[in-house]
């Protein structure tokens, strides 16, 4: 069976590993596309975005992690 191409925002936080208000507040800021649908409004989020917000995370944390180095004198404080 093939995997479900809109995921429910209690699976994208089992997969972020965080907690599911993170998740509604990742996509009700506009960080995480999703689409609400049904007469209930039920949120969903596509594989794809998710899988391009998380490529996203990494090339932000790579920026942030090569503007701010650890250097080894840091470390040896701690």
């Amino acid at each position: 069976m093939a995997a479900a191409r809109f995921l429910q925002l209690t699976d994208v936080a089992e997969i972020l590993n965080i907690s599911s208000s993170q998740t509604y507040a990742l996509v009700r800021s506009g960080e995480l596309p999703a689409i609400k649908i049904g007469g209930r409004g039920q949120w969903r989020v596509e594989r794809a975005a998710l899988e391009d917000y998380i490529s996203r995370c990494y090339t932000e944390t790579k920026a942030f992690v090569s503007t701010h180095p650890l250097g080894r004198e840091e470390l040896a404080e701690d």
